[in-house]
């Protein structure tokens, strides 16, 4: 059975791209424990309340190296979440949820998890005029299965997913769109308001090295320390070595447009295969063409000081 989705206009879909200018409502969708970025997102919405209130973290499945496969990762990055909210003084403030154990094995099949659920639950109690932001960085799994059990709440929420690879690279066979491609064509393929973040090409502009990590949050307090240990065991080596910390972008433009800018585009077709095919008839969303990679970075190191300083006064 073919699922059928609300009718959204465009109109409506680009008022509710505007990038919000106040506090927004927001999940956070993240294989946590499948690499390193994923710790610097969560640490960067944690250490902005005053403009995200974070209703959920929901862990998403992964499969590769350090997992056995899609429940393991989904599993490790539940329990990677529990620790990082510990460290940053926010344990039993935050409701984590345990995601999609497997991949969504066709078009229209939706994998039950509480991650799901309660994407739907919160999307369903969103008043009209104050979208729910879903904000993914890993395999789309969990929101597309939302979705498709609730197609509804297509009109309650805006997506902001790092995916895919920039429309001008050879392919999009990228790992958060690539590991469950039926998830991923769903939330490409519903309507539903869309801010797409690509990897190379746009997100690849957040390099940063060891030695700026220890400079800037070595020192901050126990969530420093650890963010500075994580990208350490990144590599054996740190001479001459750079990384990309993708998963800041989405946070970085849920902060400030200006640090991401964007274009409205319409909907890119995911191909067998992992290109893309374009369509002008498609509905529109937005795409990230750039990243203010300065921008993106000071705005991290100023709010992960912040969280190292208020908890350093409720320990005094």
């Amino acid at each position: 059975m073919t699922t059928r989705y609300p009718g959204l206009t465009d109109s409506f879909r680009l008022e509710r791209l505007h990038h919000p200018g106040g506090k927004v409502r927001m999940v956070l969708d993240t294989d946590t424990y499948n690499e390193i970025d994923d710790q610097f997102a969560v640490i960067f919405a944690l250490g902005s309340p005053e403009r995200l209130k974070i209703e959920a973290l929901c862990a998403a499945p992964f499969h590769n190296e350090r997992s056995d496969g899609p429940e393991d990762g989904m599993v490790k990055s539940y329990e990677e979440l529990q620790r990082i909210v510990r460290i940053a003084g926010a344990a039993g403030r935050i409701p984590i949820y345990e995601g999609s154990r497997g991949w969504m094995a066709g078009p229209d099949r939706p994998v039950e998890s509480e991650a799901a659920r309660r994407i739907v639950e919160l999307a369903l109690a969103s008043p009209d005029d104050d979208p729910l932001y879903v904000v993914g960085i890993g395999a789309i799994t969990n929101v597309a299965s939302a979705i498709l059990m609730e197609p509804r709440i297509i009109g309650k929420i805006v997506v902001v997913w790092l995916g895919g690879h920039a429309p001008w690279w050879d392919h999009t066979r990228e790992f958060n769109m690539i590991q469950d491609v039926h998830a991923s064509r769903v939330v490409l393929d519903c309507g539903v308001p869309l801010v797409l973040v690509p990897c190379m090409g746009v997100a690849s502009h957040l390099l940063t090295t060891k030695a700026e990590i220890d400079l800037h949050l070595g020192e901050c307090g126990a969530i420093g320390r650890y963010l500075a240990e994580t990208y350490a065991a990144c590599s054996d080596d740190h001479y001459a070595y750079s990384r990309v910390i993708w998963d800041i972008s989405t946070i970085g433009w849920l902060l400030d447009e200006r640090s991401v800018p964007c274009r409205i585009v319409h909907s890119p077709i995911l191909n067998e295969g992992g290109t893309y095919s374009f369509d002008q008839g498609r509905h529109l969303i937005k795409m990230a063409q750039h990243v203010r990679r300065d921008a993106v970075f000071r705005s991290l190191f100023d709010r992960v000081r912040k969280l190292a300083g208020q908890a350093k006064g409720q320990s005094e």
